[in-house]
């Protein structure tokens, strides 16, 4: 059951990571008995230079890609059954390219991109696999007519240009992730919403009865930083009703004030407001304001 809960943050967590840089088609249905891939992805032209912000990840999505990640470790059954929906997907781009009368470019078929958290060298091997200097450590190429790489998360260097794709790992791998990701600047593009998805992944597996150990860890490493984040979200709301409250006192007392000044007063820290909302009531001027501020 954890598996279908993993399989959904999986593929939630990368069609919001791609969202910006092309079309997702998660849970994509293909030709023959019907497969259906995890994340189908067509990248926008213009938008391959903005895909470095997602490290690794970015450059797997720099073409057209088709992302199957595991939570278990791929067996060779599940590799392979991957490799036959690339196989249907492109036999299928060939026939629409006939039918229209127009070129094929090889840069049109997706590459596919194997994500597991481990795997041996025994099963690396039996697929022939190579790694390339240009590439770093953990990402294995098939031969390249099956233009696909298997991605062993567990041996990406831990690295800050990795650390999209070791969020979907596990154990002591995802857990260093999550903690990476709760100390991004919090202005980064993707640190909200992703630590969002991460708690809801947190809540759907608290619902479930029998947890893996892994899961029962990924729970409790959460745990601290997801009361943390809550207790923000109150000051932050209580901060800014505060703020709020503080310049509408201010504006009827003393009259409109400058940009720069109302700046001012939404730096100040909680404490500080409460002290400001009891001064203010013996302001009679904008001069009385800035006095007070220069003052804190």
């Amino acid at each position: 059951m954890t598996r279908f809960i993993h399989d959904k943050f999986a593929k939630d967590y990368l069609e919001e990571l791609l969202k910006d840089y092309g079309e997702v088609k998660p849970s994509e249905k293909v030709s023959g008995e019907i497969k259906e891939i995890d994340v189908l992805f067509t990248p926008d032209k213009q938008q391959s230079s903005n895909l470095q912000v997602l490290g690794l990840l970015g450059r797997l999505a720099e073409h057209p890609a088709i992302i199957e990640p595991f939570r278990n470790p791929a067996s060779t059954d599940e590799i392979c059954d991957c490799i036959l929906k690339l196989l249907e997907v492109k036999a299928l781009i060939r026939r629409e390219a006939k039918a229209n009368k127009t070129k094929l470019q090889d840069s049109e078929i997706p590459k596919l991109w194997v994500l597991t958290p481990t795997i041996s060298e025994t099963r690396l091997s039996s697929f022939g696999t190579i790694e390339k200097e240009s590439w770093l450590s953990g990402v294995h190429f098939l031969p390249e007519a099956l233009r696909t790489a298997i991605v062993a998360i567990h041996q990406l260097p831990q690295t800050p240009q990795t650390l999209w794709l070791r969020l979907l790992g596990r154990g002591n791998v995802q857990s260093q992730a999550i903690i990476e990701l709760q100390a991004l600047p919090l202005n980064h593009p993707y640190q909200k919403a992703t630590l969002e998805l991460v708690y809801n992944l947190r809540e759907n597996l608290r619902l479930n009865q029998e947890l893996e150990a892994d899961d029962r860890e990924l729970i409790m490493r959460l745990e601290p930083l997801y009361q943390r984040d809550r207790e923000q979200a109150k000051q932050e709301g209580r901060q800014e009703g505060e703020q709020n409250l503080i310049l509408r006192q201010l504006n009827r007392r003393i009259g409109k004030i400058n940009p720069s000044l109302i700046e001012r007063v939404q730096g100040l820290s909680i404490e500080q407001l409460e002290n400001l909302g009891e001064a203010l009531l013996g302001f009679s001027s904008v001069a009385d304001l800035e006095n007070w501020l220069n003052q804190q």
